[in-house]
């Protein structure tokens, strides 16, 4: 858009929540030529020393642990996502004419290049990433930015005309747009969540419907065709409608048949790939690729390139990320199931023949229900950690004892490693958080492909 960077210079803007996007939009609003004062909830000592004389250096005001007095000399409040909207200094400002934005609203506005938008309840983080791999591969200048965690400001204000920016956005993102548009846009699904926030389903569905509000004839909005929240929205959409179905051949769309992948539009049915060539699996990733190949194809990259890309995609980081494939062998690295829901999904995705590694800090869980789920989809348990023992003894109140307890990771690899036969796989998903012995998730996921990769040695 880029209109708007001479309306930045001079005016008074309060940026509120220090987070990354809260940082970039005061860094950003700086460099433009702003009168920038920057608030935060935390006591000044929990805030990083450098970055607080930073911003004093640059002449900003900083309010710690307390707010401005006068809420109207502000021209515009920037909030961070995190911040609601509803806190009375922030309504405070908006009665005396300051418009309150967010991150990514003024990052659309002085920003040139081409957005695609994705949000969903879940899935977003697969989708955004693997839709950046495609347009980046497809030759295109590519930015991967939002919710994922590049603030999307930090690449906007720099990015040409060419670029793209494909954009993970929450509903904290959405809810204070207003003129945001990007080129093409998706909503992967609708589910309950974030409604100490927004309150009532009806008001989360509409900051999610945010996305494509001001879309014209000319864009393009892919929606989940199961989801019937999404299929409402939808309906109000100015842009073209490209549903995507797990579950059914679509006339127009991207929809699976007999196992294959496939995108439909008036040139005809162009294919994908096949299921059984995904690296990521379950129901869930399927719907993810559907969607990202819908962004990419309707963007004008070639269905080879898409091809290419989605086979090649090994998924997020420590969320049933495939790691190797070692004496027709799978393993999975979900460090990221840190509780027994999120263990039960990767349980569900892999379906059987599995080798389970798990365990650490219960954080007070029942694994009570994880362990009915054990049945005929794990082969065998590999237990490490502080709490393993109670995983043990919920799944030997079902009847399973194939159970065997490791000191550390590079036991339970090898365990798994030695109980395995082709066509098993390996997972971990520990359905406990790691910090008994691991600093955090991400810690303990890598040392477990660190392990696999020894094996392969």
């Amino acid at each position: 858009m880029n209109a708007n960077l001479d309306n930045i210079k001079n005016k008074k803007i309060l940026v509120v929540g220090l987070g990354r996007s809260g940082i970039a939009a005061a860094q950003a609003m700086l460099r433009l030529g702003a009168e920038v004062s920057i608030q935060d909830s935390k006591k000044e000592d929990s805030v990083d020393r450098a970055l607080v004389s930073y911003f004093r250096t640059k002449g900003a005001a900083c309010y710690f642990d307390d707010v401005p007095k006068d809420m109207g000399a502000f021209d515009m409040v920037i909030l961070s996502p995190g911040v609601n909207p509803e806190l009375p200094f922030i309504q405070e400002a908006m009665a005396k004419g300051a418009e309150i934005t967010g991150e990514l609203e003024i990052a659309y506005r002085i920003g040139r290049g081409n957005f695609v938008a994705i949000t969903g309840t879940n899935g977003k983080t697969t989708t955004t990433t693997l839709t950046g791999e495609i347009f980046a591969a497809s030759g295109r200048k590519t930015h991967v930015v939002g919710n994922i965690g590049t603030a999307v400001i930090s690449e906007s204000l720099d990015a040409d005309e060419d670029d793209w920016l494909v954009t993970e956005t929450s509903s904290f993102q959405l809810e204070t747009t207003r003129y945001f548009k990007p080129r093409l846009s998706a909503i992967l699904n609708i589910t309950p969540d974030h409604l100490n926030r927004h309150h009532t389903m009806k008001a989360y569905a509409a900051a999610k419907g945010k996305i494509f509000a001001n879309q014209s004839e000319d864009g393009f909005l892919i929606v989940n065709r199961e989801d019937r929240l999404c299929m409402d929205l939808a309906k109000t959409a100015k842009a073209k409608v490209v549903p995507f179905s797990s579950e059914r051949v679509l006339p127009f769309g991207a929809f699976v048949r007999d196992g294959e992948l496939l995108i439909k539009d008036e040139d005809g049915e162009h294919g994908i790939c096949r299921q059984d060539e995904l690296k990521i699996i379950g129901k869930h990733n399927v719907e993810n690729v559907l969607a990202a190949s819908a962004l990419a194809y309707f963007a004008g990259i070639d269905a080879e390139v898409i091809s290419e890309t989605v086979k090649n995609f090994s998924g997020v980081s420590h969320r049933l990320e495939f790691c190797a494939e070692i004496d027709g062998v799978r393993y999975y690295n979900d460090s990221k199931g840190t509780n027994t829901d999120a263990t039960t999904i990767a349980l569900n995705a892999i379906g059987k023949n599995i080798i389970l590694i798990a365990g650490g800090d219960a954080k007070g869980q029942s694994f009570d229900g994880l362990a009915e789920e054990f049945k005929g989809r794990v082969k065998a348990l590999v237990l490490l950690g502080r709490d393993g023992h109670l995983i043990r003894e919920a799944a030997e109140k079902t009847g399973f004892t194939d159970i065997y307890s490791c000191k550390n990771m590079d036991e339970c690899v090898l365990k798994a490693h030695q109980l395995s036969t082709p066509g098993d796989t390996v997972l971990l998903s520990p359905a406990c958080a790691s910090w008994d012995m691991y600093d955090n998730f991400e810690q303990r996921g890598d040392h477990f492909k660190d392990c696999v990769r020894r094996l392969e040695e």
